[in-house]
């Protein structure tokens, strides 16, 4: 199974009936660049999130240390109208879901999908 349907697998129980899911993606909260100084920042530090865009609204939720797939509950819950890229670069700071976050540009096409929805 695909991480992103792992992902929206995993998101089922934090969605109201009859919420769609439109883009799902990870992020973490410590900058991987980090590991050119020590892989322990990043092994204490890090705290991977799942991002889950729906018609209805945004969810950032906890997804643990070790694994981005699960989803545990959710930290934030924004409007929906909210923009979060555009992302660029190999690993791109998005400060726009609450907190500092970075994404993997594995997953930029799908914060430009949810963005392309959304507008």
């Amino acid at each position: 199974m695909a991480i992103r349907d792992k992902m929206r697998a995993n998101a089922a129980h934090v969605l109201q009936p009859g919420e769609n899911v439109q883009a799902v993606f990870g992020a973490q909260t410590t900058s991987q660049y980090f590991a050119l100084l020590s892989y322990w920042i990043i092994l204490f530090t890090n705290a991977y999130r799942v991002v889950v865009v729906t018609d209805r609204r945004i969810l950032v939720c906890r997804s643990g240390r070790l694994r981005m797939t699960p989803v545990n509950e959710v930290l934030r819950e924004l409007p929906r109208h909210t923009r979060i890229g555009p992302p660029s670069g190999l690993w791109w700071r998005c400060d726009s879901l609450g907190e500092r976050l970075y994404v993997h540009k594995r997953f930029h096409k799908d914060i430009n999908a949810a963005d392309g929805v959304a507008a």
